[in-house]
């Protein structure tokens, strides 16, 4: 079964798009941030103006309109469905366990300068191996997992300073 991401324009359309459907796009590249769209025998020139890949975040120009584009994965519906916020501004000082998981790799140390979107440490959940990020610049206070350790949702797993 093909699960779909979401796609969100502007804040107020979402739409599903599947497997399928991003591989039948007919996009033919132009430039680094350019390329013509091809729907339905018509060409329409698109343009990346701004890109955020860790938020997967964008801005793109088709024709003269602006959009505002935000991707959501599988995962990120899989994580709001168990209750946990990613990217929640309640927990910029501490960062938690978005599902029960085994910790395979730990990439800080305490005292260590990070910045936004810098690999923490990588969960193993059902079988996936999910990059937990940092979600703002900041130094490590404190780790209170090892690498190995078995962790419940919500676990604390480092404090930010």
């Amino acid at each position: 079964m093909e699960k779909p991401y979401k796609v969100l324009v502007n804040n107020l359309q979402e739409f599903s798009i599947g497997e399928k459907s991003i591989q039948e796009l007919d996009a033919l590249p132009q430039g680094e941030k350019t390329c013509h769209l091809l729907y339905h025998n018509e060409s329409f020139p698109a343009e990346v103006l701004e890109e955020d890949f860790v938020n997967r975040t964008y801005t793109i120009r088709i024709n003269s309109n602006t959009y505002q584009v935000k991707i959501g994965t599988p995962l990120d519906d899989l994580i709001k469905k168990m209750g946990y916020s990613a990217g929640s501004s309640k927990a910029l000082n501490s960062v938690r366990a978005p599902m029960p998981g085994i910790i395979i790799d730990l990439n800080v140390k305490k005292g260590q300068e990070v910045k936004k979107g810098a690999s923490l440490l990588i969960l193993e959940a059902m079988k996936m191996e999910n990059a937990i990020l940092c979600p703002k610049d900041a130094k490590i206070k404190d780790i209170f997992v090892s690498k190995d350790d078995t962790v419940d949702k919500n676990k604390l797993l480092i404090t930010l300073e």
